[in-house]
């Protein structure tokens, strides 16, 4: 049985041009091709006709390149929806709060999601947590994903790659299986 037998829905959570200013978000970004990774999915699941969603963060802050004032907040070049595909805009980290996501998804019968998106430890993690916790069999994939450097709270710095590794390996198995895009492609 293929995975594409499951009807799942493609969540892209906050691929946005944004995220393209490393120094912005801390600087040392891995994973830089994670936006062509995540738009060869979106590429398969528009080839296979199967649900997508496009999540993209709003920020109240005016100087944020988040806020819609700002170019940042477009999608990136590599996943610009279609007119057919919803686009679903959040305020806060997870794609379910505040949005009709989850009713869309009920809506259409969904229970099995693919999570690809930008930051891993963010708005991507808590987006994948949520969708465990509410129950859908839910795939991470991880070299669609990235993240930055963080400074933790005695000042030390965590490289991007450790931030990402180790938010996909909380993830993985709680709250989703984490695969990478070969895997995927095998499997759907």
């Amino acid at each position: 049985m293929k995975l594409r037998d499951n009807n799942p829905a493609l969540i892209l959570v906050d691929v946005q041009k944004a995220f393209m200013d490393e120094e912005y978000w801390g600087g040392n970004r891995n994973n830089k091709n994670a936006e062509i990774v995540c738009g060869k999915i979106l590429d398969k699941w528009r080839e296979l006709d199967l649900p997508i969603f496009h999540i993209r963060h709003s920020s109240t802050n005016l100087k944020s390149k988040l806020n819609p004032s700002n170019k940042g907040f477009e999608f990136n070049e590599n996943v610009t929806p279609l007119e057919k595909e919803p686009i679903i805009t959040k305020e806060v980290n997870s794609a379910f709060i505040g949005t009709d996501l989850k009713e869309q998804l009920d809506k259409l019968s969904i229970d099995t999601l693919v999570i690809v998106g930008i930051t891993t430890n963010h708005c991507v993690s808590t987006t994948t947590r949520m969708a465990g916790n509410f129950g859908y069999e839910t795939y991470l994939i991880s070299d669609a994903t990235a993240t930055f450097d963080r400074i933790g709270i005695d000042g030390e710095k965590y490289d991007s790659e450790t931030i990402h590794l180790t938010t996909l390996a909380n993830l993985n198995d709680e709250f989703a299986t984490v695969w990478n895009f070969k895997k995927l492609m095998s499997e759907i």
